[in-house]
């Protein structure tokens, strides 16, 4: 992970989560300061003070988990050195994917209604949510809907970051432990891996260039004024693709590119469970 200089409300932040690990569940101790971390996700600026909505809480091992570049941590998980240990962590590998891409369809899904939710929250005449506030899922209207954008797109970034940690250490196994064949079978099925990674952040993008279109943050969703966030900082996504002649956001376009990528993901998929497949069988050969 890049170096980062940064300072955040981790305990803000703590406490939205309720002291739980965002990836596996684990529940921390609310008195124990050191028994969470917290991890940025999407583009959350390299220095000064990370929104909140740029960061969810791990607990510890989890956050070991993203220790796997180069220099290695020595708290990170090491790469599977066996056949039986490779065979599991592809298995695990192929499975945290499998919800990488349910959480991306369900935040597409949701970026995708979005025109029409704020559109009737504002003849509803619902108040602007306010990212600062921490808005919660009781509170109604658009204030319901930022929070819940806020939520589903952090399950998502996470969910990338982690299956993109596990390949990095995938990469890292050690040739020598194993033959030719294995190692040939381990590049074909990385390879799809990594390709169906690429699709998945398409996917996260132009999601989030829905939320530009709207004149929001796609971060904190806050309403834009000018090219950054100014309670999060971030950039404002550009929209130039995807606009009519006339300016108008041309949201069907973009709806459709939505929709061709995750069908390309589904077509990656099939070919990495057959790369799983085949690794399994090289892995199960006496």
């Amino acid at each position: 992970m890049t170096s980062r200089d940064w300072q955040a409300d981790r305990r803000a932040v703590f406490d939205r989560d309720d002291h739980t690990c965002r990836h596996c569940g684990a529940v921390g101790d609310a008195t124990d300061p050191t028994d969470c971390r917290t991890h940025p996700v999407g583009a959350a600026p390299l220095d000064g003070t990370v929104h909140e909505s740029a960061l969810v809480t791990v607990c510890t091992d989890c956050f070991a988990s993203f220790s796997s570049s180069t220099p290695r941590s020595s708290a990170a998980p090491d790469p599977p050195s066996s056949r039986e240990a490779l065979f599991d962590y592809v298995r695990e590998t192929t499975r945290t994917q499998g919800g990488a891409i349910s959480d991306v369809a369900s935040f597409a899904s949701l970026a995708t209604s979005l025109p029409t939710t704020l559109a009737e929250s504002e003849a509803a005449g619902d108040a602007e949510p306010d990212a600062g506030t921490g808005a919660d899922a009781g509170q109604p209207g658009a204030d319901e809907t930022a929070a819940k954008y806020r939520r589903i797109r952090q399950d998502v970034l996470l969910a990338i970051d982690i299956a993109d940690a596990r390949l990095e250490r995938l990469a890292a196994i050690d040739e020598a432990a194993f033959d030719a064949d294995v190692r040939s079978s381990v590049e074909a099925f990385s390879a799809s891996a990594t390709d169906l990674q690429s699709t998945l952040r398409t996917v996260v993008e132009r999601s989030e260039t829905v939320l530009a279109g709207l004149e929001r943050c796609h971060g904190c969703f806050d309403a834009l004024e000018g090219d950054r966030c100014s309670t999060c900082r971030l950039e404002t996504r550009e929209t130039a693709d995807w606009e009519r002649e006339s300016g108008e956001m041309a949201f069907d376009r973009l709806f459709a590119a939505i929709n061709d990528e995750l069908q390309d993901a589904s077509t990656t998929t099939e070919d990495l469970t057959d790369r799983a497949t085949a690794l399994a069988a090289r892995l199960s050969d006496d």
